[in-house]
């Protein structure tokens, strides 16, 4: 994807080519063309003086028409019409914000009853509450809530839109910045305000967790995030303030949908949901087999905690998928990780680094995860299982 030139427009003065920070513009026969691999960075967009340069899905808009913007969304994921824990931990971070900017926090909730859960997010320190009830919502689906919230977002205009990163946030996000042609930063660990040009920081780990990368989406609105859950703590229910609720319907009826819901199965999961836990307990290839991924379970279930594990783990079938921690699994931020038999690789160090305590077992004191953890402990690691899980009992 490039940015895009209007041939008829393009009077090849040269100034994109002399203003482009990575080079990659040309003139050739009197035109302006890309010879590299563009960034998207817009510079020349807003530089041209000619307007023959724009932004792939949508232009970029001028100072007069991102102040047109106001306000701090959060839109509210409910998991059996109640709000899901990263709900509370956006308020709390969001109210924050928002003061800064000295602008709203909405919510926006859709559901097919939504009705309780209003009523509980209204107790929360929030400005405004948009509710889409219809019972096409009732289950969360790509297309439909895409769909209400994009119609939303066009009507109302918020400056910021907050998601969590949960299964659903990570695919209604990018489906609903690609709609409304805007920028959005995924699984965000940090959120700033720049007060000098009014632009949400945007904080998120990059190549494979080594650096913090900042981002910022200056040039178009709303700037968008998805927020990994259990980085920032749970706002506290106020009263101090009575938000304005406000039911907005959206035509669902109308939209044609390409995936239709046939049936839906519980999945049999832990009573303690991996990415909610505060403790969570890891096994490894190095337990060496299925059964003695069993102390696994044991100690978690004696410590109140959650039971994770590697992909190879998961890949040898000794337990299922939605206890994978990792690049290609679930990202946590419990308070505690322990992990048992786990070399470290930094594909698993992603979904697991920004625990707030990292106590690392394994035979092998080179391995990768001991540089990351706060303790360590060096032997057999069936053997230590055994020996805290004695300790715990007792």
């Amino acid at each position: 994807m490039e940015i895009m030139i209007e041939k008829e427009q393009c009077d090849g003065c040269g100034v994109c080519v002399d203003i482009c920070p990575y080079k990659v513009l040309s003139i050739e026969e009197e035109t302006a063309y890309v010879k590299g691999t563009c960034t998207l960075c817009a510079v020349c967009v807003r530089q041209c003086p000619q307007e023959a340069i724009s932004m792939p899905g949508g232009s970029i808009k001028g100072e007069e028409e991102v102040s047109n913007y106001k306000g701090l969304w959060i839109f509210a994921e409910l998991k059996k019409n109640k709000p899901i824990p990263v709900v509370y931990e956006l308020i709390g971070k969001g109210r924050e914000l928002a003061d800064q900017l000295e602008e709203e926090l909405s919510l926006v909730v859709a559901g097919h009853d939504v009705k309780e859960a209003v009523e509980d997010l209204s107790q929360y320190p929030v400005d405004r509450i948009i509710a889409c009830e219809d019972p096409l919502l009732e289950e969360y689906h790509d297309e439909r809530y895409t769909h209400m919230l994009t119609r939303y977002v066009q009507k109302y205009r918020p400056a910021v839109l907050l998601l969590g990163a949960t299964t659903n946030g990570r695919s209604l996000a990018p489906r609903t910045a690609a709609r409304l042609g805007t920028g959005l930063t995924a699984d965000c660990t940090e959120l700033e305000i720049d007060f000098d040009r009014k632009c949400l920081l945007q904080t998120r780990p990059a190549y494979g967790g080594n650096i913090l990368a900042t981002i910022t989406c200056q040039y178009q609105r709303p700037q968008m995030a998805t927020v990994r859950p259990k980085v920032f703590p749970k706002a506290e229910p106020s009263d101090q303030m009575e938000p304005a609720v406000e039911y907005d319907q959206v035509d669902m009826a109308c939209l044609p949908v390409k995936v239709v819901l046939k049936e839906k199965k519980e999945e049999v999961s832990d009573l303690v949901s991996i990415e909610e836990a505060d403790i969570v307990v890891a096994g490894g290839r190095g337990l060496g087999s299925e059964e003695n991924f069993g102390l696994i379970e044991e100690l978690a279930s004696l410590m109140g905690g959650a039971v994770g594990a590697s992909r190879a783990v998961v890949d040898e079938g000794w337990t299922p998928y939605n206890r994978q921690v990792g690049q290609t699994g679930r990202t946590i931020s419990p308070k505690v990780y322990i992990a048992c038999g786990i070399s470290g690789a930094i594909q698993h160090q992603i979904g697991m680094r920004s625990a707030e305590t990292i106590i690392a077992i394994n035979k092998n004191e080179d391995a990768p995860i001991f540089q990351i953890a706060d303790y360590g402990i060096v032997g057999d690691v069936n053997e230590v299982l055994r020996l805290l899980i004695s300790q715990m009992k007792e």
